[in-house]
């Protein structure tokens, strides 16, 4: 069975450690699906997206679901809300899959939808 908090620091990782982090701990090859872009990515790929691993601080993630159809598969669902390396604060609802392999889990599948940001009041 998954642990939730080994799950969570997984995630973590991905939005607060960079290139190396992410060649360790995503899979073979991952899924992403973003506004604007779905593919399937090759570790290094995806790893040379996280060259700057200071992109993100002040994270804070509130788990809202999790599901294990199998022991070697798990999906979590969470928001997600952070501030970008510009100041620029960002929200999301985020979904990872990983995959159980010899040595611990790895990141296969990571989808984010931004959450809009309440409607400033006029006046």
């Amino acid at each position: 069975m998954a642990s939730e908090k080994e799950l969570l620091e997984l995630e973590k990782g991905f939005w607060t450690l960079g290139e190396t982090y992410y060649k360790a701990n995503a899979d073979k090859e991952c899924l992403v699906a973003f506004p604007g872009m779905a593919k399937t990515m090759s570790n290094a790929d995806l790893a040379e997206t996280a060259q700057n691993p200071n992109r993100w601080r002040d994270l804070k993630m509130d788990l809202k679901g999790m599901v294990e159809p199998g022991s070697d598969v798990v999906m979590l669902t969470y928001e997600a809300h952070a501030t970008r390396e510009n100041g620029e604060a960002y929200a999301a609802l985020v979904s990872t899959g990983y995959v159980r392999r010899a040595n611990g889990w790895k990141m296969m599948f990571h989808a984010q939808t931004p959450l809009e940001s309440a409607p400033k009041k006029k006046g």
